[in-house]
């Protein structure tokens, strides 16, 4: 069930890991929900988030997005705010799920969200990728290639 690329228009993304891209390879993505409070979904609303470092890890068969940053709502009172850095509940189909979890016990896969955003419906969702890491040498070959990739459209659209 992989998505594309680029994000469907009625999407409003909040955040973007762009750093995953480079470090991992992306084997599959699956977009998920996200159990949220009240406060974290306002917060998200205002587009503060920060989901550069988290990962996804299973807990007694659940999936838990873990180092997923959202600040605390500026307007709410301090009592009703939330924890900035807390396990968050991923909701995703019971297929989908024992998919993810064998991957990760046995291949020794990754789980990294690669954005997070609001649906057309406007429910918070977050497109999660199976990911195996890059070692130094292939980055360094991502790298030339698409830089080579650039260098080729530039020459093509001078010449034609």
């Amino acid at each position: 069930m992989a998505k594309p690329n680029k994000p469907d228009p009625n999407e409003r993304v909040v955040a973007e890991n762009r750093k995953a891209r480079f470090n991992y390879e992306i084997l599959d993505t699956v977009e998920a929900g996200i159990q949220l409070q009240g406060t974290e979904v306002k917060s998200l609303r205002d587009g503060r988030s920060n989901v550069a470092d988290a990962y996804a890890s299973d807990t007694n068969g659940e999936l838990w997005l873990y180092n997923f940053h959202i600040p605390e709502y500026q307007k709410a009172m301090t009592l009703l705010n939330h924890e900035l850095r807390r396990p968050r509940k991923l909701l995703l189909r019971r297929s989908e799920l024992n998919k993810m979890i064998g991957s990760i016990q046995k291949e020794g896969l990754t789980i990294v969200p690669l954005r997070v955003y609001f649906n057309a419906r406007g429910m918070a969702k977050v497109l999660v990728a199976l990911a195996k890491g890059k070692k130094n040498h292939d980055k360094r070959e991502t790298s030339k290639q698409r830089d080579w990739q650039r260098d080729k459209q530039r020459l093509l659209r001078d010449k034609g």
